[in-house]
């Protein structure tokens, strides 16, 4: 496959090595000279290169081809002149990569073809190794050596989220059976999520090692749980993950949806920032955390579909609600919808710059 050449470097000017790009100092809580942007999904259906470059090619293989992981990448950047890139992937392609049997299905998500409920399911998941991902050093590699100056952020999802995919065998609003197992059997609810961790923390280091110079945590389900649950089933694995990474010196994000009333243990769970969906103000988030973690937030999907004058005045409340943090990284509170005009976003990341300059 023939891939198409860059239109021009988009790379910013004003930083000159990821390592000390605005979204990394931002993320450390350092002075930046304007608010740094990206969004969640923004590599993807929203953009008509993507679904050009991505028609007939499976999700798991276009996530296993490098040259299509860098392409896919670095296209928002090259269009939007966001001030990170994420890396092109899905939450379950480590599982796919040690073994798991399970397809990533249009309209549905993952599909896991054998649900793990025993104990002898354990055996299904061997550990992560660099050796069992090869494809994402390389495709990591290739893609910092395309994005110059732009710092690419590495992502793994959490492990309540990928046992939940694992015992349900796909997305679920109720994690019926995956609550029946972490209430009804602890010590192998427990087992699975230590292996989990093992394999999200690999994965995250694989990306930093090959260069990414953030990471991100998704845990999109774990909303699901009252924050008692949330510490005794969760919190313990989710930590295990975040300090697996933290000798390598790249800020790590902590991000999950309906958590408002998590976000302090979400963040004490080794966060240098705490990830803050819609339903909850940032205001509100640093408060709660104390004012001692940057934040990454937070404007509804939704919003982006509203009069520009209504999108522009929330985005300003936005803006300006960050600068009560440490450091404020201006993001979606969750992924960019399908059927999100691109040129909205554009205009978005343009805004951002000009009301955060200082």
């Amino acid at each position: 496959m023939t891939l198409p050449a860059a239109s021009h470097d988009p790379s910013p000017t004003s930083s000159p090595s990821p390592s000390e790009s605005i979204l990394v100092r931002a993320a450390r809580g350092e002075q930046v000279p304007h608010t740094p942007v990206w969004f969640m999904r923004q590599a993807g259906r929203s953009l008509p290169e993507y679904r050009a470059l991505r028609e007939g090619v499976p999700m798991l293989q276009a996530c296993r081809t490098p040259d299509l992981v860098t392409e896919i990448t670095v296209q928002p950047v090259r269009r939007h002149g966001v001030d990170a890139a994420i890396f092109f992937s899905d939450i379950v392609v480590p599982l796919h990569a040690v073994g798991v049997d399970l397809d990533i299905v249009p309209g549905t998500g993952p599909v896991v073809a054998q649900p793990f409920r025993t104990r002898a399911d354990l055996d299904r998941l061997p550990e992560l190794t660099p050796e069992t991902v090869p494809d994402i050093t390389q495709a990591v590699r290739q893609t910092v050596s395309e994005l110059g100056a732009t710092p690419l952020i590495g992502f793994a999802g959490a492990p309540f989220t990928l046992a939940s995919y694992l015992v349900e065998g796909g997305p679920s609003k109720t994690h019926q059976h995956t609550k029946a197992l972490m209430y009804g059997d602890p010590e192998l609810w427990n087992d699975l999520c230590a292996r989990l961790a093992q394999i999200s923390g690999a994965f995250l280091r694989v990306q930093a090692e090959a260069g990414a110079s953030a990471v991100q945590l998704f845990d999109s389900w774990v909303g699901a749980l009252p924050r008692a649950d949330y510490l005794r089933f969760v919190e313990p694995h989710s930590r295990a993950v975040l300090e697996g990474v933290a000798d390598l010196g790249v800020p790590r994000i902590h991000f999950g949806v309906v958590t408002g009333e998590l976000l302090p243990d979400m963040a004490a769970a080794g966060a240098d920032v705490i990830g803050v969906d819609y339903r909850v103000s940032l205001t509100d988030a640093v408060a709660r955390t104390g004012g001692r973690y940057a934040v990454q937030g937070n404007l509804d999907p939704a919003l982006v579909f509203a009069p520009w004058e209504a999108l522009e005045a929330k985005v300003r409340d936005v803006v300006e609600q960050g600068r009560q943090a440490p450091g404020h990284i201006f993001n979606l509170g969750h992924g960019v919808l399908p059927d999100t005009d691109p040129t909205v976003l554009t205009r978005v990341v343009e805004l951002v710059h000009e009301v955060s300059a200082r």
